[in-house]
């Protein structure tokens, strides 16, 4: 264990009471080695008093050997402590204070010589108080020099690892030296110490008796004068020595200010000072000092400390590259305690006798917070830029000083205005903001330029916000900084910047760009906009009409300043401010449907039907809700433009005299193209209503929900023609020529489906009749029913898809009544395969639940299989072939399904109306056996029914109804369903009939 400083010994014996003591305790041996010593003395030069200051050593080791032993673990514990290694370091210390007493920059040279370690420096001469405290324990000569680096009086035992003989030698020839071998003859004259010593095995301190050196020991080399020669020990290798010194030289320059050169071998290394930079061996550093005096608060330090007053702190930031790691205090010269700073502390900090850890207590909090004070200092020497890297970063500290310091610096750090801010002064960390978007360089000088509210902003450091967070800095989200943009009034051009100061940030930061989704956007009309997804941007070439709607300050409409537009904005969701997303805008179609309303209130439409008529013109397309565009008609007054026409419009002629459909103003006509006009639904010919999602009959088209509920389900897409029901009924030949003519409208009426062929089919005259009244020129099947179309100049294409007839096709309750009326007639004279075809089409309309029996008139008369018509009562529909054998031809209706035709017609079934039975067994044959039988199946690609049949010469039946009596027929089917027949084909095809009509029966 170290021993307290306050075991100080004296350095020398007081009084011959204390030599007589001596004597008695010693005895005659002891006489004569004094006798011996002083005959020494009086004969060789001592010009440092060394005689005495050994013989006060060896006679309190001879009075008491537990002093011996104590003076010899005290160097020990010294040399294991903290000296051991340390020899250059503290002759260096030496050296430096030297320099320091003569007034003059010192200088230091390390050379080996035969295996002997000189080294030189100038500065004041060894003297008798230094030899003295040389030999004394802990007893320093430099307490009352206040900027003397050694402070314990024991730095020069760091030589004994090196050395056990060491010398120092002045100019002027004086020296002293210590000797391991002289010190041990010394001792083995003392019982008791030569004891102790014996238990050491050798150990003893070399360092409390010193010698004179000998006579002709050479001076020091010119222009030193001082020079310390360590013989070193055997197996010390000297050129290692050499070459840590070398490697220790340039810190140790930096660390002692009074040395400006120390030259190891053939290296010089030389210190120079230009201001606060101090240069060392081509390395430069950049120094920030302060010193002052201590109170007797904070004298805490060691007794041998006490009377220096003054303190020093210096801190030395490297200018050509960081710190190497393994930091340490330097107070001044490198100590144990290890430190995370940006730069080099050497302060005057109190240590421990071993000088690696630093003493706490009261002078260690001050001289902290001093160096916190002079980091600030330092700080704000270097170039703004740069500062913010002198901050200490997160992290744990290396050791108890380091976390102090660390706290320290940052307590200062936070409240000095020393950090650059964006818009120039420098701000205090506490009262600064950061802007958390990085990668937007730039940025916080633009803000800050720009508004008052920006002013604390200061630019994030290359390395990141780490120091900033730190210091305290407030944080700046993305969010807070689009908020804080709502207030600032700049020009458009400044906007455009502050979106290219963003955008490298929005393209790399992920979620950057959802933040800044309300990034404010100043518009053309004046207004700033909260966010860009509400904003259209408009092209530099864009068309005028544009620009004029943007400046119509319609609400809702958010159309950018074009100075202030950037691809950024479009990252953020602005759309594109172009003729047809304009005329889609919600707030142009709010505007538009209430133009007519504003213009009934007395407030000018013509800016808005101008703007509006602009774009229209500039797509050339017809946009769904401009119809309701307040527009001028010929007597001034305002009207939707959908109830206007143009003044030469070609529907004028067609329309009937009291359609509502005014005239547009002719000074508008002749201002604005046609086309724009006709856009905005002001009719010139038809016009055509799209909609590619409708959801309901909400089109203003005339019967449109009565069309909307014939389709299942409603219509996919509605493209359909308007104003058809202003027509005038004796203009429809022309009207739908003018519908023929033009491509949309034209497609309009052929698309299937679609409201205007159905609409057309119910109400356009032809002739004055229905179309579905005709058929087609080249439908000359139809002729026994329907007349042709008469000529009216339009093409059959069209002409079928208004319901012209071109074959028997039954849609409707309607259709069925009028082919039955057209079958009942006796003046038509279909034959009998139209007649046929006309019931199968009424049979399959009743299956296909087209018709509606309820809601249909019947007829008083039906057209038979023998082409005549026959009243109802006498009619019958055929549904078992065989039975036409024994019934009228002119009374059998037949066509289709016979049940659907029974039913819709309200007649009997044939196979209801008569009941028969064979007469006879008939001779039974296989259907395969007939050769007649084969054939026909071959020709008709059916297989050869399985079983037999009953051949009979002349078949006969027994009817019971509709009369009594026997009939010869061609075929029939008994009770069992076997077939008989006199005709083999004719009971073969009636058996295929009745599986077509039955193909479930067996």
């Amino acid at each position: 264990m170290r021993r307290p400083l306050g075991c100080r010994r004296r350095a020398g014996i007081a009084g011959a009471r204390r030599r007589a003591g001596l004597r008695r305790r010693c005895g005659h041996g002891v006489r004569s080695r004094v006798a011996e010593l002083l005959s020494t003395v009086l004969s060789a030069p001592d010009p440092f008093s060394t005689a005495a200051l050994r013989d006060a050593v060896l006679g309190a080791w001879a009075a008491s050997p537990t002093r011996f032993r104590e003076d010899a673990n005290a160097e020990e514990d010294l040399l294991l402590g903290g000296y051991a290694e340390a020899w250059f370091v503290e002759l260096a210390q030496n050296a430096a204070d030297a320099a320091r007493a003569a007034g003059r920059p010192g200088r230091l040279r390390v050379s080996l010589t035969d295996r002997e370690l000189r080294v030189a420096n100038t500065g004041a001469p060894l003297d008798a108080a230094g030899v003295a405290a040389l030999a004394s324990l802990r007893a320093s000569a430099k307490r009352d020099d206040h900027g003397s680096v050694g402070r314990f009086g024991v730095g020069f035992a760091a030589v004994v690892p090196v050395s056990p003989e060491p010398r120092i030698v002045a100019a002027d020839g004086r020296g002293v030296r210590f000797s391991a071998t002289r010190t041990a003859e010394e001792v083995a004259g003392l019982p008791g110490p030569a004891a102790e010593l014996a238990r050491r095995a050798g150990q003893l301190p070399v360092l409390r008796l010193v010698w004179p050196v000998d006579e002709d020991e050479p001076a020091p080399p010119d222009g030193y004068e001082t020079e310390v020669r360590l013989p070193l020990r055997p197996g010390t290798d000297g050129e290692a020595l050499l070459a840590e010194a070398r490697e220790a030289a340039p810190d140790l320059l930096l660390a002692l200010p009074d040395l400006a050169e120390i030259a190891v071998g053939e290296t010089v290394l030389a210190r120079t000072d230009d201001g606060d930079v101090a240069t060392v061996g081509g390395r430069r550093w950049r120094l920030a000092r302060r010193s002052g005096a201590l109170d007797e608060a904070t004298a805490d330090t060691a007794v041998e400390q006490r009377e220096r007053r003054t303190w020093s702190v210096c801190w030395a930031l490297p200018l050509d590259g960081p710190l190497p790691a393994g930091e340490v205090l330097h107070a001044p010269t490198a100590s144990g305690e290890r430190l995370t700073l940006p730069a080099r502390l050497i302060a005057t900090l109190p240590l421990e006798p071993d000088r690696r850890r630093v003493r706490p207590g009261p002078l260690t909090d001050a001289l902290v917070r001093e160096a916190g004070v002079a980091y600030l200092d330092l700080v704000e020497s270097v170039p703004p830029a740069e500062r913010t890297l002198l901050v200490p970063g997160p992290g744990f500290p290396a050791s108890p000083l380091d976390g102090l310091l660390r706290e320290a610096l940052l307590d200062v750090l936070r409240d000095g205005a020393w950090l650059p801010g964006a818009a120039g002064p420098a701000l205090a960390p506490r009262r600064a903001e950061w802007l958390d978007v990085p990668g937007a360089e730039g940025l916080p000088a633009l803000l800050a330029a720009a508004d008052p509210a920006f002013e604390r902003l200061v630019d994030v450091p290359e390395s990141g916000p780490a120091a900033l967070q730190e210091l305290g800095v407030t944080r700046v989200p993305a969010a807070e900084l689009t908020e804080r943009l709502l207030r600032v009034e700049r020009p458009d051009t400044w906007w455009r910047d502050l979106y290219a100061a963003l955008e490298p940030a929005a393209e790399t930061v992920p979620g950057l760009a959802e933040e800044l989704r309300a990034l404010p956007v100043p518009l053309a009309d004046g207004r700033l906009a909260a966010g860009a997804a509400s904003v259209l941007l408009a092209e530099p070439d864009a068309d005028p009409a544009v620009r004029t709607v943007a400046e119509l300050g319609l609400p809702g409409l958010h159309v950018a300043a074009p100075e202030a537009v950037h691809p950024l904005l479009a990252r953020l969701g602005a759309g594109a401010a172009d003729p047809a997303s304009l005329l889609e805008h919600p707030a142009v179609r709010d505007a538009v449907d209430r133009s007519l309303d504003d213009a009934d209130a007395g407030l000018d439409p013509e800016p808005l039907a101008a703007a509006v008529l602009g774009l229209l013109g500039a797509t050339g397309d017809r946009v769904a809700g401009t119809g309701a565009l307040a527009l001028p008609d010929s007597e001034g007054n305002p009207a939707r433009a959908d109830e206007l026409m143009l003044p030469d419009a070609a529907l004028a002629p067609l329309l009937d005299p009291d359609a509502p459909v005014g005239v547009l103003d002719g000074r508008w006509a002749t201002r604005i193209p046609r086309e724009a006009f006709v856009a905005a639904g002001v009719l010139d010919g038809f016009a055509v209503v799209v909609d590619e999602e409708p959801v309901g009959p909400d089109h203003e088209l005339h019967d449109e929900d009565l069309w909307w509920d014939s389709l299942e389900g409603g219509p996919a897409r509605v493209v359909a023609v308007r104003d058809l029901d202003l027509v005038a009924d004796d203009a429809w030949p022309a009207a739908l020529r003018l519908l023929a003519a033009e491509p949309d409208t034209r497609a309009a009426v052929l698309r299937s489906g679609g409201y205007t062929g159905w609409w057309l089919a119910r109400n356009a005259l032809l002739g004055g009749r229905a179309p579905a009244y005709w058929r087609l020129p080249s439908a000359s099947a139809l002729a026994g029913f329907y007349d042709p179309v008469p000529d009216t100049g339009i093409d059959e294409t069209l002409l079928a898809a208004i319901g012209v007839r071109a074959g028997l096709v039954v849609r409707s309750t309607d259709d069925a009544a009028d082919l039955l009326a057209r079958l009942g007639d006796p003046a038509r004279t279909p034959d009998a395969g139209l007649a046929l075809a006309a019931h199968a089409a009424l049979a399959d309309a009743l299956v296909e639940e087209l018709v509606d029996v309820d809601r249909l008139e019947l007829p008083e008369r039906v057209r038979s299989l023998a082409g005549g018509v026959v009243a109802v009562d006498d009619a019958v529909v055929l549904d078992a072939p065989w039975t036409a054998a024994v019934l009228p031809a002119g009374e059998l209706v037949g066509g289709g399904d016979p049940a659907a035709l029974a039913e819709l017609l309200d007649l009997p079934l044939s196979s209801d109306v008569v009941a028969a039975e064979i007469v006879g067994e008939g001779e039974p044959v296989a259907w395969s056996a007939l050769p007649e039988v084969l054939v026909v199946c071959h020709t008709l690609g059916v297989d050869v029914p399985a079983g037999e049949l009953r051949r009979h010469e002349d078949l006969r039946i027994r009817l019971r109804r509709p009369e009594q009596g026997v009939r010869s027929v061609p075929a029939w089917p008994d009770a069992g369903g076997r077939w008989h027949a006199a005709d083999p084909v004719r009971a073969l095809l009636a058996s295929l009939a009745d599986h077509a009509a039955s193909p479930t029966d067996g």
